[in-house]
């Protein structure tokens, strides 16, 4: 039995519905019409021969087949945007496309203005920033440079630290005029305070260098730290931020000698890439920019 001829339009549809969850909204990710996202739906089907979706209140939702092609559809979808970037490069120039990847904070707080400075000196440049939490992995080539805030340990991996996240207890000024700055650790319980949700290792983190996050006045919960950053200064409590971030922001450190660490922050890429202009040029120009940041001022 031969096997269907499939287009990459149609998978391309079917992803966007998974993603979406809805034919509209597949149609405006795709920027195609509803109809035409209908269409490519049915030829999908019809070539696979089973239905993939089932329709619901909530929306089309995937059936038992259709989840056990996400995994694939996905995989094509990633190589799909590699062969793009590849083929939208200059080979003599430092031009074209390249995925950066990085955490929300450093993502939303530090690198754009980098970025700027690059497109200029490089204005054929074009990036394409995606801004997680998520590790995107280097090595399947789902990004072609990452900022992360621990070591890459892929074999594959050429990585270069950049510098330190300095780490301590911040507040903003409103907050401590009306409640005064505590002088203890143990004074925090009488604060309300900000610090992680759901994630363990963090708050495991947060708790062996003396911030605890379980304690009941911790009032607001968030395992996004650009939400966390929000709530600080809206002076919704005492928690964890960068001192790089807090200083441009106006906080106050509190408990400096008591709560104090550093967090690593490297740049990387796939060690194929060295010498491909354009990724060469971000990973270059990236690294000294952040090596600068980092810089104690």
């Amino acid at each position: 039995m031969n096997a269907p001829q499939l287009q990459w339009e149609t998978q391309r549809a079917f992803l966007a519905v998974l993603r979406t969850g809805s034919l509209s909204g597949a149609a405006r990710l795709l920027g195609i019409a509803q109809a035409t996202a209908r269409r490519r739906i049915e030829a999908l089907e019809q070539s696979v021969g089973v239905s993939l979706f089932i329709r619901s209140p909530a929306g089309l939702l995937p059936t038992d087949t259709a989840k056990d092609l996400i995994s694939h559809v996905e995989a094509m979808a990633v190589a799909a945007n590699a062969f793009s970037r590849a083929a939208s490069a200059d080979t003599a120039l430092a031009g074209g496309t390249v995925r950066l990847t990085s955490g929300k904070l450093l993502g939303v707080e530090v690198l754009p203005p980098m970025l700027r400075s690059l497109r200029r000196d490089h204005p054929q440049l074009a990036i394409e920033l995606s801004v997680s939490n998520r590790l995107q992995a280097l090595a399947r080539q789902e990004a072609d440079v990452a900022v992360r805030i621990r070591r890459p340990v892929e074999s594959t991996v050429v990585a270069r630290k950049v510098g330190d996240l300095h780490v301590g207890l911040y507040a903003a000024p409103e907050l401590l005029a009306e409640q005064g700055t505590p002088d203890t650790v143990a004074q925090l319980h009488g604060y309300p305070l900000i610090g992680p949700d759901r994630n363990l290792l963090e708050i495991e983190f947060l708790g062996e260098r003396g911030f605890d996050c379980l304690a009941p006045s911790t009032v607001i919960r968030t395992d996004d730290h650009l939400a966390q950053l929000a709530a600080l200064r809206a002076g919704l409590g005492i928690g964890v931020c960068s001192a790089q971030v807090a200083q441009r922001h106006g906080l106050v450190r509190v408990l400096p000698a008591q709560v104090d660490f550093k967090v690593d922050v490297w740049i990387a890429m796939h060690q194929d890439m060295r010498k491909v202009p354009r990724i060469a040029v971000v990973f270059d120009g990236l690294g000294a920019a952040l090596t600068d940041f980092f810089q104690p001022r």
